[in-house]
């Protein structure tokens, strides 16, 4: 039967013929909006802790956190054999050039390392060190993934990003000219967003030279200003149940470009940095289950709409 969506394990599995499981690295970075160049706090719905696993932190050596992954992931995927080194905590291009080289590096010596994903902020890359990720893309799997989260500059300032749209579009461009692997994150449910914005942010998507996007439904964590905000204005925010959040999701899956390959369309957070979880502890095996069924039942796919 056909896929009703392009799905980014799909791909790994059909271009090298095996799972690639990600490990995800702390190299411990930082990011503009916390250090004071662009501002101070950080986004307002972050705290990183609550978005990687125990064995990845920054007083550990990357070999050391890559030998954790592997015994980590082993329990879950047992014919995982191959990895991807995954600097995802904070902004993961934010360094002089030769630090970013001996971190990325160190990852790609361990032989079990396929390539790298490399999480980082639109305003955190330049050509120098595009031309590096481009170099490194001509012997393993490179891949940038940007936090952009939203399309609209009134959200972006809303939650203290830092940036504009323009600089993510400029700097998604510049990543895909050279021939790098170029991802985006997306959250949906950020405050003062409706859902015919998020619906008017596909578009907006397939303007982008895009390899893969992946989507997180807005969770408030604990500790963190959203948390705070959502206490206060309750009524910015848009919630969903399961159900209604699979069904928004398929309507902007229908006006997504059918060869944006889709890596996630929810997350999960532990339940002790969570202030309120009516269902995202479902693990993302479940919940692609849960998709799937329901685009038989209502018989659509990705980007069915774009063209009517």
């Amino acid at each position: 039967m056909e896929p009703r969506y392009n799905s980014y394990v799909g791909y790994f599995r059909r271009e090298y013929g095996e799972r690639l499981q990600k490990i995800v690295i702390d190299a411990g970075f930082t990011c503009p909006n916390r250090d004071g160049k662009v501002g101070f706090g950080g986004c307002t719905y972050c705290n990183n802790d609550a978005f990687h696993p125990n064995y990845s932190t920054p007083d550990r050596t990357i070999e050391w956190q890559i030998e954790e992954g592997i015994r980590f992931h082993a329990k879950r995927y047992r014919n995982a054999s191959s990895y991807l080194a995954y600097f995802q905590p904070y902004s993961n291009t934010y360094a002089p050039l030769s630090v970013l080289k001996q971190r990325y590096e160190e990852a790609l010596s361990h032989p079990q390392v396929k390539g790298i994903v490399v999480g980082t902020r639109p305003d955190c890359v330049d050509d120098a060190v595009l031309d590096y990720l481009a170099e490194l893309a001509q012997r393993h799997i490179v891949i940038v993934e940007y936090g952009i989260e939203s399309c609209y500059d009134k959200t972006l300032r809303r939650i203290n990003r830092g940036h504009d749209f323009a600089c993510a579009q400029q700097a998604v461009r510049k990543t895909a000219e050279r021939g790098i692997r170029t991802g985006a994150h997306f959250i949906l449910g950020l405050p003062g967003e409706t859902r015919e914005d998020l619906l008017g942010m596909a578009p907006l998507i397939n303007e982008l030279p895009l390899h893969s996007v992946k989507f997180h439904q807005l969770q408030i964590v604990k500790g963190t200003l959203m948390e705070q905000e959502y206490r206060e204005c309750p009524e910015d925010f848009l919630t969903f149940s399961l159900p209604e959040y699979i069904d928004f999701f398929i309507d902007l899956l229908e006006y997504l470009r059918p060869d944006l390959y889709i890596e996630r369309f929810a997350g999960e957070v532990p339940p002790r940095f969570v202030n309120e979880t009516p269902w995202g502890l479902i693990r993302n095996v479940e919940l692609l289950r849960l998709l799937e069924k329901r685009l038989e039942e209502r018989n659509t796919r990705q980007g069915i709409k774009i063209f009517d």
